[in-house]
């Protein structure tokens, strides 16, 4: 049977389930969805609940998530999952658990692993695979998962903590900003409304474009914020940082927290729905002077090195330079809610914050950018406060056509080569044609330096580091309104003056480091290098100007500890490095080749490899069909799906539209008189 569409359904509040249990009442545990088959009855389907593990160590956080699918159905089910991980994250794990199974996961080269996935759904054995569609976007696909069956997957990642304004951050990403895809659809598309929720092949709310070949694959469809299906997620995490610790707090969610040894820290999430990202912060005791520590590793080998310069925590070495300030603000309906009025707050400040030398220009953008001035004007009380009441009016609508408002505002038509040219972007990065972008910033940024910030609950990370590494500049995130001043303030700091300058490092071998040039240090923004030598000897020695007077750092080379995950770093930077290079017109086929080498020997998902697990057992009788479901994100808070282009089945009439959300409603309530029903048994029975 066939599904022709997926829509809400009932969920409720998350009881305590023994892993790999299936939970006595359903109801009360994972968020529940419902499909309906061509026979026009509504069937509970797919259920999804996650459980986070987190271990750091000093700079690397180890991280281990449990996905667990439950089919609520009477039908086979193939299961689509499309989720977000941080953007470095180096995928290097997968377990499926069947019963009491567990069946280790292999990585091959994404064609491969894709072939014997198929394979194994048609044979009728439960497998899995793990693709990498972005940087930070990674589609689970779950075969031949059996009525009423809980069927479970794990994947590991390793990744490094962040450092910003005197203090660290662990950001782990539980949903997605919907993407928008500009273009029309590629020539011999299928034409009509967009693929619905459920579709056979998991497919998402987009079809390709010729700007976003791959845009089924990038848009999963968002529930509501307001839909009673939770996607339930808890969390713990062990923290040692490694010294004492004055602040340890998260301004995403409530959490609980214990003290177990000096610096070591244990950190508690409730079961929450899965609608913002997570963030946790803590921060060492004050200095005034730049640090800088290295971490080691030892491999097959080679040797590995992470090197972290961590700017002092309040610097005055160089007096703040004349600038030329772009401020370009997304406006697109992605926006709506608290994001455009954290975005509007956001830039109102940096108005604020313009000195009488400096000049300025406001860009906001749409569907098409439109400039306050036809080029940067002085800022002068009466120009500011033209910019004032341009930023006040604007609102949150249309589609996301970043591209132009990029050209635009890096086009430089100022011949003040003494101007300290900054380009400060704020959006939320909802885009599908980030390679676009890339391309658009290598080629046009000049003597710029593009400051990009992240507005809203789960911003696109990719684009908006991606972004900044390209400009030569940093990426600032704001995830709630009342944090609003205090990033933005980190964000001037930033940008009136770097801390260092023409930084250069010095090894005693040959050394293969990413990035291969090392930025400038920023007050409250480190600088991270990881490296591959041939051997530890002597001192590794770093250079640079802080302010007008030469600086220079000495720091002992010694062998680390083996396997302690460094190499996985090194190796997703160098990927990282490589995939970037489409941007400059790097032949693909050679970038591929070198992404697939370093893949394959690290044992990492990329682009071109995938993670496949496969059970031996055909479980699934042949007689019975199988059916496709793909598992809705639940939308980021602050979120209305209504006012983004496209999100909603694309071509559609007016009058479809309605009779679609009217058979919603329809099978909503009937959802809801199942599940009372189904409480009311439960109840009897347990009487």
């Amino acid at each position: 049977m066939a599904l022709v569409g997926m829509l809400w359904a009932v969920g409720g509040a998350r009881g305590e389930v023994a892993e790999g249990q299936v939970p006595e009442d359903p109801q009360r545990s994972l968020g529940t969805l419902f499909v309906r088959g061509e026979d026009g009855v509504s069937r509970p389907a797919l259920a999804l609940a996650t459980h986070v593990e987190i271990r750091v160590s000093g700079l690397v956080a180890r991280v281990r998530v449990d996905q667990q699918f439950r089919n609520d159905s009477d039908l086979w089910l193939e299961g689509v999952y499309v989720f977000p991980l941080p953007e470095m994250a180096a995928v290097d794990r997968m377990r499926l658990r069947v019963g009491e199974r567990w069946i280790e996961g292999r990585i091959q080269e994404r064609s491969q692993a894709k072939r014997r996935y198929q394979q194994a759904k048609a044979a009728g054995k439960t497998a899995s695979l793990l693709e990498q569609e972005r940087p930070n976007l990674f589609t689970t696909s779950l075969a031949n998962i059996g009525p009423g069956e809980l069927v479970e997957v794990r994947i590991e990642y390793q990744s490094s903590v962040r450092y910003e304004s005197g203090g660290f951050e662990l950001r782990f990403p539980m949903t997605l900003t919907a993407r928008y895809i500009p273009g029309g659809p590629e020539e011999g598309a299928a034409q009509g409304p967009a693929r619905l929720l459920g579709s056979p092949d998991g497919s998402g709310w987009s079809r390709p474009t010729p700007s976003v070949p791959d845009a089924p694959r990038i848009t999963p469809w968002l529930l509501h914020p307001d839909s009673p299906v939770r996607n339930p997620l808890s969390l713990r995490l062990q923290l040692d940082a490694g010294f004492p610790l004055a602040r340890l707090d998260s301004p995403s969610h409530p959490v609980e927290t214990a003290q177990l040894g000096r610096g070591v820290h244990e950190v508690w999430l409730g079961d929450v729905p899965a609608q913002r990202d997570f963030v946790l912060r803590w921060a060492p005791e004050r200095t005034h002077e730049p640090r800088a520590a290295v971490f080691s590793e030892e491999r097959e080998g080679e040797h590995y090195a992470l090197l972290m310069l961590i700017p002092p925590e309040d610097d005055s070495a160089a007096a703040p330079l004349a600038r030329e300030a772009i401020f370009v603000i997304d406006t697109s309906g992605s926006m709506a809610g608290t994001s455009i009025e954290q975005a509007r707050a956001a830039l109102q400040l940096a108005l604020e914050h313009l000195g009488p030398d400096d000049s300025f220009n406001v860009i906001a953008f749409d569907s098409a950018p439109r400039a306050l001035f036809r080029r940067s004007q002085p800022a002068s009380p009466e120009k500011l406060r033209s910019a004032q009441r341009f930023v006040d009016q604007l609102a949150a609508s249309g589609s996301t056509e970043m591209l132009a408002a990029m050209q635009m505002a890096l086009r430089d038509s100022s011949d003040d080569a003494g101007r300290l040219r900054q380009v400060v972007f704020i959006t939320d990065g909802s885009i599908g044609n980030e390679a676009q972008l890339f391309a658009a910033i290598r080629q046009r940024i000049g003597r710029s330096r593009l400051f990009t910030v992240g507005i809203g609950s789960a911003p696109n990370a990719y684009f908006l580091n991606r972004a900044a590494l390209f400009g030569r500049g940093t990426s600032t995130r704001i995830g709630a309104p009342d944090e609003v001043r205090e990033r933005m303030q980190a964000l001037f700091r930033k940008i009136e003056s770097p801390v260092l300058t023409d930084l250069e490092l010095h090894w005693n071998d040959a050394v293969e480091m990413w990035p291969e040039r090392v930025p400038d240090l920023y007050a409250g923004e480190p600088v991270v290098v990881a490296a591959r030598l041939q051997r530890f000897v002597g001192e590794l020695v770093l250079r640079g100007r802080r302010g007008e007077r030469s600086f220079e750092l000495r720091l002992p080379l010694a062998p680390g500890a083996a396997e302690s995950g460094i190499h996985k770093l090194w190796a997703r930077r160098k990927i990282a490095h490589w995939m970037g290079q489409r941007s400059a017109g790097v032949d693909a086929e050679q970038i591929r080749e070198q992404v697939l080498a370093v893949a394959l020997e690290h044992q990492l998902v990329s682009k071109f490899t995938s993670l496949v697990a496969v059970d031996v057992t055909p479980r699934r009788p042949v007689s019975a069909p199988g059916s496709g479901s793909q598992v809705p994100n639940r939308g980021p808070a602050g979120f209305d799906p209504r006012l983004v282009p496209g999100v909603l089945p694309q071509g559609a009439t007016p009058a479809s539209a309605l009779l679609w959300l009217g058979s919603g409603a329809l099978l909503l309530a009937v959802g809801l008189w199942r599940s009372e029903r189904r409480r009311a048994q439960w109840t009897r029975r347990c009487a």
